[in-house]
């Protein structure tokens, strides 16, 4: 007999690495930020995925905290020169953000999918 209710993998795991929410098997992605129309190897259509701004706020959240964080402590440390600060900081802070937003959005997609979550509509 079937389980009705089937052995999802980690959406940590599957959305952090970029692959498909349900077999954890197909990539999600389809270039840096595009999610494929389905997956791969199991069929599962990706139209329910809306991360929408969720993941950029996070990161702008993170990445500002660490950044600024680390500017600040080499501010009052160091004293070097706002050019130095520019070099250091400013590249940092772009690579950063770059970095964590393909993991951070195969993880929205990935907790969409495993809290079945669904977007708001009004009673008729």
């Amino acid at each position: 007999m079937a389980d009705p209710h089937p052995v999802l993998p980690s959406p940590y795991k599957t959305g952090l690495a970029g692959r498909c929410p349900r077999c954890g098997e197909g990539a999600l992605f389809d270039g840096f930020l595009k999610l494929k129309p389905r997956c791969s190897a199991c069929g599962l259509d990706y139209k329910f995925a809306d991360s929408a701004d969720g993941p950029a706020v996070f990161i702008m959240l993170i990445a500002g905290f660490v950044v600024l964080g680390a500017a600040l402590y080499v501010e009052i440390a160091y004293e070097p020169p706002i050019w130095l600060h520019l070099v250091i900081w400013l590249p940092l802070a772009v690579i950063l953000c770059l970095a964590l937003l393909r993991p951070m959005k195969g993880l929205a997609v990935a907790l969409q999918y495993a809290n079945k979550a669904e977007e708001g509509r009004r009673e008729t």
